[in-house]
């Protein structure tokens, strides 16, 4: 593939995909260099998705970070991109946080559901989800949203209802 600035071979391709639109850019290495991409600089994936690969402010914090439980360090996590223990979830809760958001565009993975479960269970699925930001809408006092849920919960139950081939 050719670098789309010069007729060169690219050798860094990069897929950008904002408001539902996918843009690719190819570059050759003279290219890269110039847009400010160090080609020789090993990224790792949990890097990418956190947005870790710049230039850290806070050195110190970052090489002190470790699970006071098993002992692992901040930067073995980007490295591995696993975690070593239970604890580990609680000590790089923002990392994690980041990586769930830049990787589903939300603070919560919801996960999929095969199609052999069928209608019922999606909607079972999505019910609970509802009934959990309802609940979460209520504790904040937003009562508006909490309405707008209860009226969605409620046209949910009604649809699963119909799709069994039972009455409202």
């Amino acid at each position: 593939m050719k670098c789309d600035l010069c007729d060169k071979e690219a050798v860094v391709h990069l897929t950008q995909v904002v408001n539902g639109e996918m843009k690719e850019v190819h570059l050759c290495e003279e290219h890269a260099v110039e847009q400010g991409i160090d080609i020789n600089s090993p990224i790792s994936i949990t890097d990418i998705l956190m947005g870790l690969s710049g230039p850290q402010k806070d050195i110190a914090n970052e090489l002190s970070l470790v699970c006071p439980r098993c002992g692992m360090a901040r930067d073995e996590f980007r490295k591995t991109g696993r975690l070593g223990c239970p604890d580990c979830y609680k000590t790089f809760m923002a990392e994690l946080t980041m990586a769930i958001k830049a990787m589903h565009q939300s603070g919560q993975h919801i996960g999929k559901i095969p199609a052999r479960e069928g209608v019922q269970t999606r909607m079972k699925s999505k019910v609970a989800r509802l009934q959990k930001d309802r609940e979460a809408a209520i504790a904040r006092e937003d009562f508006e949203k909490a309405a707008r849920l209860r009226d969605q919960i409620k046209q949910c139950r009604k649809e699963a209802l119909q799709n069994e081939g039972g009455t409202p």
